[in-house]
């Protein structure tokens, strides 16, 4: 089914009104995520406008998830993301870690598990949303 369809989703930029719709949030708050944080740096084309990469979407999901879903202020969203690089987990669940290996090192490594398929199970909705919304 309509397969060079597909190809021509992987698009290498986005615009802000795409990048608006795949990730759910509204222009103005993607333009002030950017005041607040550094990470988030879409490049400008020669009109000025922001172009997003892929890169850009799934740090734009982090903060989106570390402020709407693990219901952070911005300055705890800005600490996480300041101690970790991208796709480490926040710095809350790796305490929790910490707490059980304590006591036993097997729960550890299938809490691992699962929060690795649970990362996954993430991307593949993420790519799942990219080639609905677009």
């Amino acid at each position: 089914m309509g397969n060079m369809k597909d190809l021509s989703i992987k698009k290498l930029y986005y615009s802000i009104s795409e990048v608006s719709k795949i990730t759910d949030i509204e222009q103005y708050v993607l333009r002030y995520w950017e005041t607040e944080f550094e990470q988030l740096q879409p490049q400008k084309n020669r009109a000025g406008n922001r172009i997003y990469t892929n890169k850009d979407i799934q740090l734009i999901l982090y903060i989106k998830e570390l402020l709407r879903g693990k219901k952070y202020t911005i300055e705890g969203a800005k600490k996480i993301l300041d101690e970790n690089e991208l796709g480490k987990l926040p710095a809350v669940e790796v305490k929790d870690k910490k707490v059980k290996a304590d006591k036993e090192l097997t729960t550890d490594t299938e809490d691992n598990h699962s929060s690795l398929k649970e990362d996954l199970e993430e991307v593949k909705s993420f790519l799942k949303l990219l080639n609905t919304k677009l």
